[in-house]
């Protein structure tokens, strides 16, 4: 399993909106091939800035499958506008779970 991690900076008073956006967004990338679950978390230090956290099954999952399909435009089309500046993705593996 692969986590996706990605530290989301939404424009500053464009919270609710974002929200009511991913809420939207959330039925697409939930549908996708390979994909396991999701969270999206709101800081609490910080305004504006939330934590988006995807389990996939594999990272081409993500990398391919997701970003390759036309999914993805739908998804680019009702969050990338919110951001400032555009989110670093990054990806992970548990250690824990490799090792047994």
């Amino acid at each position: 399993m692969i986590l996706e991690v990605a530290i989301l900076n939404v424009k500053a008073g464009l919270s609710v909106d974002f929200e009511k956006a991913f809420k939207e967004a959330q039925k697409i990338i939930s549908s996708m091939e390979g994909y396991i679950s999701h969270q999206l978390q709101k800081c609490l230090e910080t305004a504006d800035r939330y934590i988006l956290l995807v389990n996939w099954k594999t990272l081409e999952a993500h990398t391919e499958g997701f970003r390759g399909s036309s999914e993805y435009q739908d998804w680019k089309k009702l969050l990338h506008h919110f951001y400032e500046p555009f989110p670093t993705v990054e990806h992970y593996i548990n250690l824990m779970e490799e090792q047994g």
